[in-house]
């Protein structure tokens, strides 16, 4: 395996004075202050001690009515919820507890940098299938279709999508829900970014469609929407035989989520929708600016409808995105992230986050713009 490519770049401009950094996917909101209080009054408390493995009852009945409220779905919070350490945890339960050595899982890329690397660890076969720009890089039936073999057991769906803000709507999930039935495939859905989505719908989950919360783990957490990744703080939701055994490794593998942690997320599902909706439209504002700015100088950018990214294309420029990015921080002190650290499919593109004020991303494209008109 190698190293996360997202990190290589936010290594080097910690040790360089002046630079800025569009490149990590880290809301620069605070974690909204009642939200904190609830962490540091459990403190207070001396609630300081282990949780049961699978999280506070309390949070998971509060996971449970959040489904419930948003999404139609009725999920049992002592048999078919459970809190990770992030969502990334619960990527890597999930897939350990669902492949058999040799299984395949099919990820479509570009993607989040773990879904390879843990479908390895967990001694399955990685098959890929490269997203398109055309198709605003949503996952096809005919894709779906073209990377099915016999040994296919998961596929893993992760919209509102990290790197390309691409998202999945009902017309989109409906025949990919057809063929996972059909075809007895279960899903891994990363739904992380789910509260950011800029169309004015509610995203939708592919387990709220027929047959599917049956073969659907469905992988959240509090770090994006809550503004909360220090925090660590995640949950996976499903049928409870597949989240019986990712619990058994979660109890060898972490214990339990962190207490505090844990406190914080009641309050943040309780009481926590309005900030959520501000900052979702501050988000708004910026991925709406970005977008037109980039599309101004000459970087097309299809218009993402979810998370916090932007994914503009290079490839008119005649370089690789890693040479963009280099050059661009060698010359700019600005970091973005090659879009092959998504996968190979993401050559001749980059992601940008937007997760920063508007300040910062003036200055930043006013870096790009002079980095462009000074090399091309």
């Amino acid at each position: 395996m190698q190293p996360s490519g997202i990190r290589k770049f936010f290594d080097i401009v910690a040790e360089m004075p002046d630079a800025i950094s569009l490149g990590v996917g880290e809301p620069d909101f605070d974690t909204p202050w009642h939200i904190r209080e609830a962490g540091i009054y459990s403190l207070e408390k001396g609630r300081t001690f282990y949780t049961s493995n699978a999280g506070l009852m309390e949070l998971r009945k509060e996971i449970a009515a959040y489904y419930e409220r948003k999404h139609r779905l009725t999920y049992d919070p002592v048999s078919e919820t459970f809190i990770t350490v992030g969502g990334s945890e619960a990527i890597d339960m999930a897939l350990r507890a669902m492949l058999d050595p040799g299984d395949e899982v099919i990820i479509p890329e570009p993607c989040y940098v773990s879904y390879v690397p843990c479908a390895r660890l967990a001694g399955g076969v990685p098959v890929t299938i490269p997203l398109k720009e055309y198709n605003e890089f949503r996952l096809t039936p005919e894709e779906l279709e073209a990377a099915i073999t016999e040994k296919t057991k998961v596929l893993v769906l992760a919209f509102p999508n990290n790197p390309t803000g691409a998202i999945m709507e009902e017309k989109d999930l409906v025949p990919i829900a057809k063929i996972c039935r059909e075809r007895d495939i279960f899903v891994v859905s990363d739904e992380i970014y789910g509260e950011l989505t800029y169309t004015g719908k509610p995203h939708m989950t592919i387990a709220s469609l027929p047959g599917m919360q049956e073969r659907t783990i469905v992988i959240n957490g509090f770090s994006k929407a809550y503004a909360m990744t220090g925090w660590r703080l995640g949950f996976a939701v499903g049928p409870k035989e597949i989240i019986s055994q990712m619990l058994k490794l979660h109890q060898y593998a972490i214990m339990c989520a962190p207490t505090t942690s844990q406190y914080a997320g009641v309050e943040a599902l309780r009481n926590g929708d309005e900030d959520v909706a501000k900052m979702r439209e501050a988000y708004n504002q910026r991925r709406r600016y970005l977008v037109k700015e980039l599309n101004d100088m000459g970087l097309h950018c299809f218009e993402p409808y979810g998370a916090f990214y932007v994914f503009p294309s290079i490839q008119h420029l005649g370089i690789t995105s890693d040479e963009f990015a280099t050059r661009l921080l060698e010359q700019e002190k600005l970091a973005v992230v090659p879009g092959t650290a998504f996968g190979d499919c993401g050559e001749g593109f980059l992601r940008i986050s937007y997760a920063y004020s508007l300040a910062e991303l003036k200055e930043a494209l006013g870096r790009i713009r002079h980095f462009i008109e000074n090399n091309f």
